[in-house]
């Protein structure tokens, strides 16, 4: 590295220090993305919280430009989770140059604000789409729906059946045909991505994962996980938080 870059870094940290500025850490950054991977719907409401936060990084003078630049990063890496997720590449490569031509035609910060916003729908719902490719049945996908929007909450079979309006029995059989798992099986797995990717990326207590994913006690939230990942929570935590990324 340049002995001229090397100063403008030690300066600039220095100013950040003075300004009592800092970047995003590095798991609230990613929590973003890890949500367009999973085809989550609450990867909207994170990124607009994200771009709109005042820890951005500064790459322009100007706030337009500012803007601008933040997008196209922010993009680049949303098409790569989204591939990540089951998006067809082609597909989400062409969407990002579409946007980044948006992007670059936006005369106001508001305008690339809402196409960042829109940007964001379009690709967790393409991702969300590429999930459900497996030609799942329309019953099957309302309750795959009401799983992953109920983690927190006791999820009944019967509950599901009466949702759907089939037999209890019949919807068992129809699910485990389609998915390759039982119901309560499947209900376990989500949660135990879900709790994944919290001690990666979350502040979570373990304690309070626990109960956020609705375990009857830590103890059971502990044993669970270790059946499936063959590790404690605790231990997880430690070896992941903040290093998942590129060498996944």
């Amino acid at each position: 590295m340049k002995e001229s870059i090397v100063k403008r870094l030690a300066y600039l940290e220095f100013i950040n220090r003075e300004n009592n500025f800092h970047h995003h850490k590095y798991d609230e950054e990613m929590l973003q993305y890890e949500y367009i991977k999973s085809g989550d719907m609450r990867a909207i409401d994170e990124a607009k919280r994200m771009i709109h936060s005042a820890e951005t990084g500064h790459l322009s003078d100007d706030p337009l430009k500012n803007l601008l630049y933040l997008c196209i990063a922010n993009i680049t890496l949303v098409t790569r989770f989204a591939i990540e997720g089951g998006m067809d590449a082609e597909k989400a490569y062409n969407a990002s140059d579409l946007y980044i031509q948006k992007y670059d035609k936006a005369k106001t910060t508001d305008e690339i604000y809402a196409l960042h916003g829109e940007m964001t729908e379009y690709f967790v719902k393409a991702v969300a789409a590429a999930k459900k490719e497996n030609v799942f049945s329309k019953q099957v996908v309302q309750c795959i729906d009401y799983i992953h929007y109920h983690l927190h909450e006791q999820i009944v079979v019967g509950e599901l059946a009466k949702m759907v309006r089939l037999n209890e029995s019949y919807l068992s059989v129809l699910f485990k045909r389609e998915t390759g798992m039982n119901i309560t099986e499947y209900v376990i797995v989500k949660r135990m991505e879900a709790a994944e990717n919290m001690l990666k990326y979350s502040d979570y207590t373990l304690n309070e994962i626990s109960d956020i994913l609705h375990f009857s006690s830590y103890s059971h939230f502990a044993r669970t996980f270790r059946k499936y990942y063959n590790t404690s929570p605790k231990e997880y935590r430690n070896r992941e938080f903040r290093q998942a990324g590129w060498d996944k």
